[in-house]
């Protein structure tokens, strides 16, 4: 038989993508299921993009590209930036990849080593912890807390770094909670992050134009005097409806896009080109299906936030981004992954248990709000149900 390398026993996965596949194979027995777990719009890619890339492909953009990306795509990403986060940023320093997930593993490639340390988000996006793993690096969790809007504390993630951290990973707005670290709370951690100039810092902003309330989305671009170790990523995936697409983006800190670069010729060559086309006509073109998503988002968001707190032994933080709900379950007395099994073979609705997101995650569940509103309300009945019958037939 065959040996692997140990590093490959060491990769994590994506809870999300078993907990999709065990909902299809339940739906191909006839079954009823509500698929709130799934972390992808419900929308269609909008329309003029969709054009854009089969105009692409009819005008013979069939060949490699730069392995950086097309530079009207870079262009379009700097314009779009400079527009939204009023940073001027060299097109040359940003690199165009297929998803937010070749960044995040670039970018971990680069720091994480034995004897390293690097900094992650715990709940957080599965993938930044496996991928520490699987380079040999100490992976050393921020807890991220209901109490705190599951904002980062500044003062928590300065007290972590010690001389064996090489990288920093931060996401706002959060991927699972809906969480939005303040201005305010930003400004101290750059603040502290000055006395530290050899930790770079990858800042995961793929949920960037999903805020509500009127929140600012603060990106770790705007500060100058820690410019020269940020990664920033984002991407088309979530703001465009395009998660099958595969597109994302990251700006590099000067010194290292050209090892971005190198990476990406070694491991995908290039973005498939009529894609980046497609790229380009999402951010020049119209921005109305934006804000028409955003506005079906909130007012989803606001249904289940309420709704949920209606249901004995479950409470629910407001969220102020993405498209997620981190309701706090552990009024049910039932463990997250048991609860997350028994709503999917039982209630027929499909949540993600929040340790699937690490270890801090114990006693809450991921719901996307990225459904339509009959079947979001269909769900927390059907939530509401199984647990009042559940005590019942405990009692």
């Amino acid at each position: 038989m065959v040996k692997t390398a140990a590093a490959i026993a060491r990769l994590g996965t994506e809870s999300a993508f078993e907990v999709l596949a065990r909902a299809k194979q339940l739906e191909a027995q006839g079954r009823d299921i509500i698929n709130l777990g799934i972390g992808q719009p419900d929308f269609q890619t909008p329309e003029h993009v969709v054009e854009a890339a089969v105009k692409a492909l009819r005008d013979g953009h069939h060949g490699y590209t730069p392995a950086n990306g097309i530079p009207e795509l870079r262009e379009a990403v700097a314009e779009d930036l400079e527009l939204r986060h009023r940073v001027s940023v060299d097109p040359a320093s940003v690199v165009v990849v297929p998803g937010g997930k070749v960044t995040m593993f670039f970018a971990v490639l680069m720091f994480g080593e034995a004897g390293a340390e690097i900094l992650y988000p715990n709940p957080g996006f599965p993938i930044y912890e496996s991928v520490i793993n699987f380079s040999g690096a100490k992976a050393v969790p921020i807890p991220l807390r209901e109490d705190n809007g599951f904002a980062f504390s500044a003062e928590e993630v300065l007290s972590l770094i010690t001389p064996r951290t090489r990288l920093i990973i931060l996401n706002s707005p959060a991927n699972p909670t809906g969480g939005v670290t303040p201005r305010e709370e930003v400004d101290r951690l750059v603040a502290g992050l000055e006395a530290h100039p050899e930790v770079a810092i990858l800042s995961d902003e793929i949920y960037s134009q999903m805020l509500y309330d009127g929140r600012e989305h603060v990106s770790l671009l705007q500060y100058p005097q820690i410019r020269d170790r940020v990664i920033m990523l984002d991407g088309w995936s979530k703001t465009y409806a395009m998660t099958g697409w595969r597109l994302g983006f990251a700006v590099w800190p000067k010194a290292l896009a050209e090892a971005a670069t190198r990476l990406a010729i070694n491991c995908h060559s290039c973005v498939n080109a009529p894609t980046q086309f497609a790229g380009i006509a999402a951010l020049r073109g119209p921005q109305d299906a934006v804000a028409e998503m955003m506005s079906a988002f909130d007012m989803r968001r606001r249904t289940i936030h309420r709704v949920l707190n209606d249901i004995p032994g479950v409470s629910c933080v407001e969220p102020a981004g993405a498209f997620y709900a981190f309701p706090n379950v552990s009024g049910t007395g039932i463990p997250a992954k048991t609860l997350e099994v028994e709503l999917l073979e039982q209630a027929g609705v499909a949540t993600i248990a929040g340790t699937s997101f690490g270890r801090f995650g114990e006693g809450y569940l991921r719901l996307s709000y990225a459904n339509s509103q009959e079947n979001i309300r269909a769900a927390l009945d059907r939530i509401a149900g199984y647990l009042g019958n559940r005590e019942a037939r405990s009692a």
